[in-house]
């Protein structure tokens, strides 16, 4: 501890050879001393610097001890100040009565015993500097508690407006489901209408399964528990299959999209299928948020050992002071009420979290409102690559589902009468059971190849009616495919310990259902 950190000791006495004794005798403990030799010069370094103890004469002139004390207790400052008062006369009870009320709390006679002042003295001390760390601590703790107080009132308010953007991100696409499916079962509709209606069902669940795969990816990274798949994947392939998934909204935005000339050797390492999805979701972003008819610019480039891609749109732009903000999960800027709905707030937390994953990094710009936006992806370049020896590959057969006897088990009969009607349409014969006992009578009469089996349902779940299954010489040999909406790794693993021969989450379209039956 410096001296600077040491506390203040206030020696008063009009006495300089007391004065100087007092210093003598206190000399070498942690305190720094401040002389007075008068109670105004006393009241003047009072005014002017903390004490954590006061030694006061009792007898001087103008204002004795007594009435310096009682005038240092009466500032609030100095309440707690430890008094030490010096007398060279022996004092009366009454005397050192009106000395407590001052605030005086000890006394030593002259000739003072220099042990028993540097013990006082340095008892004191060291209470004022226990004190001081209490104190220190305990606004420190106030603090702490302040700023989690206000982080968990901003935690409580991002959950409330996420609740609120989730409803609604929900309800549109469902009351579009809904609004098709009455328009599909009313009686006479035109063909035309019918086909409109199946378009209209077939992208809003595509909507759907999106923001659900969004609210899934963020789960994963932030528990750490999802993987790159990474390999050498050139930047141009990125950029065509992120185009290919956003091209849709970009069409329906009337949007003009310019791809900048990209150098095919461009490469970086990483997993290709997130880097399409860092890419999409910047494009999905600038589509969402310019009106219609925008501009939307993608370039790329390298420099210093990385690859930018830069995507630029003429938007209304971001200000200031919200750019740090936007890569925030359920991060929302004000949005006009021209542009369509967007999102959970989760895309670009998404994209700067799977960016960190590659060793890269993502910032925004934007010249503020009116100015359109302007987003950077960088990532390490990958090394040269070397060719491979050219090896010819003969095509892979189309493999096409044969003619099967499937069961289909839910609890949620419009689900497993959808299921059904689709594979009847392929050509299959389909028995349908809506819980776990029902399926395993069904199973038994039925004799299916395949058994599409739900997981939560009532009576028996699906854990445990494909593990029963699997023990009767009937269901010894069938395939078991999980059709779930759980979709964790460890759910996975406890199909495969049930002895399911595949897990497929809810929704699934007909080519994912189709290569899982083929592949029996």
């Amino acid at each position: 501890m410096t001296p600077n950190d040491h506390p203040n000791v206030l020696l008063v006495d009009d006495q300089p050879a007391k004065l100087l004794s007092y210093r003598v005798t206190l000399e070498g403990l942690p305190a720094n001393f401040v002389e007075a030799g008068s109670a105004r010069e006393a009241l003047d370094h009072l005014l002017r610097t903390e004490f954590a103890v006061v030694i006061v004469d009792v007898c001087m002139p103008e204002l004795d001890g007594f009435e310096l004390a009682a005038m240092i207790h009466d500032h609030p400052r100095f309440r707690r100040t430890a008094i030490i008062f010096v007398s060279g006369i022996a004092l009366t009870e009454l005397d050192r009565l009106r000395g407590y009320e001052c605030g005086a709390v000890d006394y030593l006679p002259v000739p003072i015993v220099p042990e028993i002042l540097r013990a006082k003295v340095s008892a004191f001390v060291e209470l004022y500097r226990t004190t001081q760390q209490l104190e220190r601590l305990n606004r420190e703790l106030e603090q702490r508690v302040a700023d989690r107080t206000a982080e968990l009132e901003d935690a409580g308010r991002r959950k409330d407006e996420f609740l609120a953007v989730l409803a609604h991100e929900l309800r549109n696409p469902l009351a579009a489901i809904r609004t098709a499916a009455d328009i599909a079962v009313r009686p006479g509709a035109p063909a035309t209408a019918l086909g409109q209606s199946a378009a209209i069902i077939s992208r809003q669940v595509a909507h759907l399964g999106r923001l659900v795969d969004d609210l899934v990816d963020v789960s994963r990274i932030t528990r750490g528990i999802i993987e790159l798949r990474c390999d050498r994947v050139a930047i141009a392939a990125v950029v065509s299959q992120a185009v290919e998934i956003s091209q849709p909204l970009i069409a329906d935005r009337q949007h003009t999209l310019a791809i900048g000339p990209i150098d095919p050797a461009l490469a970086v390492v990483g997993d290709s299928a997130r880097l399409t999805q860092v890419l999409s979701n910047i494009l999905h972003n600038a589509a969402k948020f310019t009106g219609k008819g925008g501009r939307i610019q993608v370039d790329v480039t390298s420099d210093a050992g990385e690859v930018q891609l830069r995507v630029r749109d003429n938007g209304p732009g971001i200000a200031r002071e919200m750019l740090p903000e936007i890569f925030r999960m359920f991060s929302h800027s004000d949005r006009p009420q021209d542009r369509p709905s967007t999102g959970l707030g989760v895309g670009l937390a998404l994209v700067r979290r799977l960016v960190e994953m590659h060793g890269g990094q993502v910032s925004a710009d934007s010249a503020g409102a009116g100015h359109g936006a302007e987003i950077t992806v960088r990532l390490p370049l990958a090394p040269p690559a070397v060719a491979p020896p050219a090896v010819h590959v003969a095509p892979n057969p189309v493999v096409v589902a044969r003619t099967q006897r499937i069961l289909v088990v839910d609890d949620n009969a419009d689900a497993a009468e959808a299921m059904a009607l689709m594979l009847r349409m392929s050509g299959h014969e389909v028995e349908m059971a809506f819980d776990g006992v029902e399926a395993l009578r069904v199973a038994e009469a039925f004799s299916p190849d395949v058994v599409l089996l739900d997981l939560g349902m009532p009576r028996l779940n699906g854990i445990d009616t494909a593990r029963t299954m699997r023990q009767q010489p009937w269901g010894r040999n069938i395939t078991l495919i999980a059709l779930t909406g759980w979709g964790q790794p460890k759910d996975r693993h406890e199909t495969l310990e049930a002895g399911f021969n595949a897990h497929l989450v809810k929704p699934i379209g007909p080519e994912e259902l189709i290569a899982a039956l083929s592949a029996r």
